[in-house]
Parts: C-alpha cells; sequence; structure tokens
C-alpha cells in the first residue's frame, strides 16, 4: 500500500470580511458628524426658545388680562360708592404703579383720583367735587371696611348752580331773584337778582360744611321773611355739603369770578362697615 500522505496542514486564515452593516468611515464622512451634531443641537436650541417666548408671551397676556380686570372691578366699586354719595356720575383713576392687580392682592391702594360730573352734589346743582384718597388699606371687621390715611377735596359750585340750587329750594325767593347772579370777590358774597327783588348770600363755614348765610333780602310783599328764607338755606346746605362720610370736613373757602371754591380734607378716615351701628350702604360693596 502506498504511504499514507502527511494531513494538509491549515493554511492561515482567510481575510476578515467586511460585514453587511459594517464598515469603517471616511475622513469626509468623519467630519460630517460633528456638523450634524451641532445643526441638531441648534435645532433643540431654537425649539426651546420658542417655546420660552411662547410661555412669557403667555404669561404677560394673562397678567395684562388681570390686571386690566381688576381695574375695572376696582373701578366700578369705587365709582359706585361714590356716585351713591353725591347723586351724580363719577370718573375714577388709580396710579399706574404699582399695578392695581398687586393692590387689589395686597389690599392696599396707594392713590385714588376722583371727580365727579359738576352736574350736582346731593342737592346743590351745579356743584362739582374732585378729590384725591391715600394709603386706602382694605380690612373688613365688624366695625369697618378699612382705613384711609387722608383725603384731601375741593367743591367747585358754579355761580348758575347757586341760583338754581336757590330756586329749588326757596321756590318764592327763587322766582324772585332767578334772572342773574354776579359774586363779589372783594366781600365774599354772592348777589342773586330778579326784576324787582334780589338777595345776597355769603359762603361761610359752619358745622364743618360750607353754608350761605342771608346777608340782605329785598323781596316785593310779604310772600317771605329773611328768617324764613334762611331756614331754607340751612336745609340746602346741610343735606349738599355737610355730614360727608369718611369725616370729611371743609377748610377753606372763597369767592370766585364763577361761583364758590371750597377745600375739604380728613385725615386716618374709617370706611363705613358694610352691616351693624356704622353702616353706609354706599359702601357696602368695597
Amino acid at each position: 500500500m502506498p504511504p499514507n500522505p502527511q494531513p494538509r496542514q491549515p493554511g492561515p486564515p482567510p481575510p476578515a470580511q467586511e460585514s453587511a452593516t459594517t464598515r469603517l468611515s471616511t475622513p469626509s464622512e468623519s467630519k460630517e458628524a460633528p456638523a450634524k451634531t451641532k445643526r441638531g443641537f441648534s435645532r433643540n436650541w431654537m425649539s426651546l426658545a420658542l417655546i420660552l417666548v411662547v410661555v412669557v408671551l403667555l404669561v404677560l397676556a394673562g397678567l395684562i388680562g388681570a390686571e386690566l380686570y381688576t381695574r375695572h372691578v376696582a373701578d366700578s366699586k369705587v365709582t359706585d360708592a361714590v356716585q351713591c354719595e353725591v347723586q351724580d356720575s363719577a370718573s375714577v383713576s388709580f396710579d399706574p404703579a404699582p399695578p392695581v392687580l398687586w393692590q387689589y392682592v395686597t389690599k392696599h391702594y396707594t392713590n385714588i383720583s376722583v371727580q365727579t360730573a359738576g352736574n350736582q352734589v346731593r342737592k346743590a346743582k351745579g356743584m362739582q367735587v374732585t378729590f384725591s384718597l391715600h394709603d386706602v388699606k382694605l380690612n373688613k371687621t365688624s366695625d369697618s371696611n378699612g382705613t384711609i390715611g387722608s383725603i384731601n377735596g375741593t367743591v367747585n359750585w358754579s355761580s348758575d348752580g347757586i341760583k338754581e340750587s336757590i330756586r329749588d329750594a326757596i321756590p318764592v325767593l327763587g322766582g324772585f331773584v332767578s334772572r342773574s347772579v354776579t359774586t363779589n370777590t372783594g366781600d365774599g358774597t354772592v348777589e342773586l337778582k330778579g326784576v324787582l327783588s334780589s338777595a345776597t348770600v355769603k359762603p361761610q363755614i359752619v358745622n364743618n360744611g360750607l353754608s350761605l348765610q342771608l346777608v340782605k333780602l329785598n323781596a316785593l310783599g310779604d310772600d317771605i321773611s329773611t328768617e324764613s328764607a334762611q331756614k331754607h338755606l340751612d336745609d340746602l346746605m346741610e343735606k349738599a355739603t355737610r355730614h360727608y362720610p369718611l369725616g370729611l370736613h371743609a377748610d377753606t373757602f372763597k369767592v370766585t369770578d364763577n361761583g364758590v371754591q371750597a377745600t375739604f380734607s380728613s385725615n386716618n378716615a374709617t370706611i363705613p362697615a358694610s352691616s351693624g351701628n356704622n353702616q353706609n350702604p354706599c359702601f357696602a360693596n368695597l
């Protein structure tokens, strides 16, 4: 038998074949990878920034809406209280800073300005009130609705308003002196004239309010006496300028070319409670 042939020695392993899914990156591909990463990061950052901008805008829109709504509610409440008290329309404004929303949350209003339309103040025709409230703190208790640090106001009463008020309050006297009104700044009097009759009144401060004192009366016949005319004037001014709420009292007055002007003020005023002995219906909704 022929000798067995020598077994074949295994040769070197064949070179590893590149798998179907794996291959070496080329230099150009290696450079593109960081660029793609940067572009992806940039897109993500821009998306995040856009989301943040949208969120901020939504928050600002919400705050602006809340501010406008709160300002409207506060304005309405103060306006209603003033209109109830003076029996005339009024406008109210708040300081722009701090925001009314913040003042509402803290229940502390720094400055509030009020002006009535000038049609009347209670029974006084042609009277306008302008005043400012400072340091208003709302704190409802059984005795009050809060406090007001100070109030300063001005009352302007036109000559025509004085004539109309006297005519309505004292029909007999008003019929005599309803023709013209003349203010005398020198002696501080107001003269009302009719065809054949006249009356002269002098503004004064009486019982913390404005009063009209009858200085002279020239009326035909015995239809009205000086005492009766003065009583009617006192009743008119009692309703118009006395017993103001919040401790308001007259400080000064003067006769001007257009009528009568007076200043009123109050310090550390207590806002009337919504119920109880100190109740004032005009302040019930504050």
